[in-house]
C-alpha cells in the first residue's frame, strides 16, 4: 500500500484529505507542524508528501529544502493559497514537484497525486547513469556529479532529461514535454517547462547560461546533445 504523508497544520483540512486519500486507498499519515513531518520522513520515507506552505514552526519552502539536502527524493505537492507566479516558481525551485493553490477540487488533487505516484513507479526503468559532457547523470539515484559535486534532481527533472535523452539530438516540443512528463493540460504551462530547463542547466551545464548540451530550438522547444 502506498504511504501519503500530510503535512497541514489545519486540523479540517487535514482531516478531509486524509479521509479521501484513505477512501482512495492509500495508507495516509499526517503532521501538525514541519518538524513533526520531517521527523516521520527520516523514520520510514512515505511514496508522496501533500505540504502545506504555511506552517506554524517551518514554512514549506524551508521543508522543501531540507528534505532536498537530506537527499529523500519523496514527491511533494505544495499546498499554498498564495496564487502568485512568483510564490510557485519559488516552490519549484527549492524542490516542490507540483503545486496547487487553495480552494482547490478534490477531484483535481487526486489526479495530481496518481500521476505522480504514476511516474515514480517509472524512475528505475530504462536509464540508470549517463555522461554529459563533464558530468554523469544518475537517473537511479537522482542526482548529477561534476567536478567533484553532486547536485539532486527532483523525479520532474528525471523525467524531462529521460525523455530528452531518448530524443537525443531531435528536437522535444514543449507540448510534448507538457504531456509526457506532466500529462495535464491545464497545469503546468510553457513556462515552468522552461524553468525546469533552467533548473537542469544548472546542474548539468558548466555555464548554464551558454549551454552545449540543452539547447533551445527557437520557435518549437528544447534539443538534448550529448
Amino acid at each position: 500500500m502506498q504511504r501519503i504523508l500530510i503535512v497541514e497544520d489545519e486540523q479540517e483540512m487535514a482531516r478531509g484529505l486524509r479521509d479521501i486519500l484513505e477512501f482512495e486507498g492509500y495508507d495516509v499519515v499526517t503532521a501538525g507542524t514541519g518538524k513533526e513531518g520531517l521527523q516521520f520522513l527520516t523514520r520510514k520515507e512515505p511514496d508522496c508528501i501533500i505540504l502545506d506552505l504555511m506552517l506554524p514552526d517551518i514554512n514549506g519552502y524551508q521543508i522543501c529544502e531540507e528534505i532536498r539536502r537530506q537527499k529523500f527524493n519523496t514527491p511533494i505537492i505544495m499546498l499554498t493559497a498564495k496564487a502568485q507566479d512568483y510564490d510557485k516558481i519559488r516552490g519549484l525551485e527549492v524542490g516542490a514537484d507540483d503545486y496547487m493553490t487553495k480552494p482547490f477540487s478534490v477531484g483535481e488533487l487526486l489526479a495530481r497525486v496518481k500521476a505522480i505516484l504514476r511516474r515514480t513507479g517509472q524512475y528505475a526503468q530504462d536509464l540508470e547513469v549517463v555522461r554529459i559532457g563533464s558530468c554523469l547523470v544518475d537517473v537511479k539515484h537522482f542526482t548529477v556529479s561534476r567536478n567533484k559535486r553532486q547536485h539532486s534532481l527532483s523525479h520532474y527533472e528525471v523525467e524531462l532529461f529521460k525523455l530528452l535523452y531518448a530524443n537525443a539530438n531531435q528536437p522535444v516540443s514543449r507540448d510534448e514535454i507538457l504531456d509526457k512528463v506532466w500529462g495535464t493540460e491545464k497545469y503546468p504551462t510553457n513556462r515552468t517547462v522552461d524553468n525546469f530547463i533552467v533548473k537542469l542547466r544548472k546542474k548539468i551545464e558548466e555555464d548554464y547560461k551558454n549551454p552545449k548540451h540543452i539547447l533551445t530550438i527557437y520557435g518549437v522547444g528544447y534539443k538534448l546533445s550529448p
